[in-house]
């Protein structure tokens, strides 16, 4: 039977209708506050979220799988900034902790695992790329009241969320922030006005050092060049906007490049396709 369901919704050629039938068929409780300590092995919770809402750092016992179904989602660790666009989602260990940031209106659904489900999960924060068929595991188990039967329906298809989560590849949306405070200081900097970004030797002397101790300390502790961070934080930023149905020009130009031919160049290198056919592949 869960075969079945499954391989129906994976081949399903009209997902996104799939997917407006679950989100109208969401169960009530799914909308309310979470009991953490029900013993559910995944508890789901819906939330809709205005835009520039931003969580406090916090924690939880259990794991939890950071899901929009539209918006933008940016997370951040002790390790980094993590991005999230529609068709992405963020998996945080229990005990990590992390703040969430909304930069627009959001459809947020989240997924928190039992402690023995988590245990065979990731051990790290990872993005992961939402298939179509996880997407409508995670809308199906949002159908269900909480208290559903661990050894149901529903419960093998936790389960089976649980197994896509391991299995499915990691997404390159990972920006690791320098540990050192004067370095990282210049990178949140440069995450909130990617366009002002610091040249290398105006960033050398903010953080009072000479370029070449600026850019060996930089590649130490985020494992790439100051250049190459910088152009990342910019694509980061281009997917919030692009998620937020932003013109491609606008972008290129909010973002500080040159023109955008520049930006498109930059964002298929990095993406293996143009902002204009990610946009399309998402809807």
């Amino acid at each position: 039977m869960l075969a079945l369901i499954c391989q129906k919704m994976y081949l399903s050629r009209q997902s996104v209708q799939w997917s407006n039938r679950y989100l109208m068929s969401v169960h009530p409780e799914v909308f309310l506050e979470p009991d953490l300590d029900t013993g559910s092995p995944v508890i789901a919770y819906a939330m809709d979220i205005e835009a520039g809402r931003i969580s406090e750092a916090h924690q939880h016992d259990l794991g939890q799988l950071l899901h929009i179904i539209s918006g933008s989602l940016v997370t951040t660790t002790d390790d980094g900034t993590f991005v999230a666009p529609p068709q992405m989602a963020i998996w945080i260990p229990p005990t990590v902790n992390h703040a969430n940031d909304f930069p627009i209106k959001t459809e947020f659904r989240t997924l928190y695992f039992s402690q023995n489900f988590s245990s065979t999960l990731p051990e790290r924060v990872t993005v992961i790329r939402v298939t179509p068929l996880l997407r409508e595991l995670i809308l199906f188990l949002m159908s269900s009241p909480r208290d559903y039967d661990a050894k149901g329906m529903f419960g093998r298809i936790a389960k089976v969320i649980a197994d896509q989560i391991t299995s499915l590849p990691a997404a390159p949306l990972h920006l690791t922030m320098p540990k050192d405070a004067k370095l990282r200081k210049i990178a949140q900097q440069l995450i909130s006005r990617p366009a002002e970004a610091p040249t290398l030797s105006m960033a050398a002397a903010e953080a009072a050092l000479s370029q070449r101790t600026f850019e060996r300390k930089f590649l130490a502790e985020t494992g790439v060049s100051y250049r190459s961070w910088c152009r990342q934080a910019k694509l980061f930023r281009a997917l919030e906007f692009l998620s937020a149905g932003r013109r491609v020009g606008d972008i290129a130009h909010d973002l500080g490049y040159e023109g955008t031919s520049a930006f498109i160049a930059s964002f298929r290198k990095a993406f293996g396709t143009t902002p204009g056919q990610y946009i399309a592949d998402k809807s």
